[in-house]
């Protein structure tokens, strides 16, 4: 295994990691909307980095989930169907993280972010299936 798919697989680890954290979180009795929000960018952006790495390309250092995309296109064109999830998520990168704004999703936000997520998860697992194996045969 290259150290490049290795390092891939590593930030696979992490997104798995967000996304547990993010329904962890929806069984609480109080739960962070916020927090949640943030959990389910960072998978999804983790998510297309680790894409990137296992193709041997150094994702941009960036919380843009459209250009991470961009970045993804030429080698995967079908990640193009993931507009509409990752544009819901990219708000919950940066802002949703400080008062300043202070915008505070609703459960429902925190549920449709959760399952924008969850698409990500699954088209990275269905186009790039060799990521998420647990041993390589």
């Amino acid at each position: 295994m290259s150290a490049e798919f290795e390092l891939a697989r590593r930030w696979v680890a992490k997104a798995k990691n967000d996304l547990l954290n993010a329904d962890n979180n929806l069984q609480a009795e109080e739960i962070p909307f916020d927090t949640v929000c943030f959990h389910c960018q960072q998978a999804a952006e983790k998510l297309l980095k680790a894409v990137l790495i296992a193709n041997t390309i150094n994702p941009p250092r960036t919380h843009d989930l459209m250009l991470l995309l961009e970045n993804i296109l030429p080698i995967a064109p079908s990640v193009a169907l993931l507009r509409s999830p990752l544009a819901i998520l990219m708000p919950y990168a940066v802002e949703i993280r400080y008062p300043d704004d202070w915008f505070i999703p609703s459960l429902d936000d925190t549920r449709e972010a959760r399952e924008m997520a969850a698409q990500v998860l699954e088209w990275a697992q269905r186009t790039f299936p060799n990521l998420f194996q647990t041993s390589l045969e």
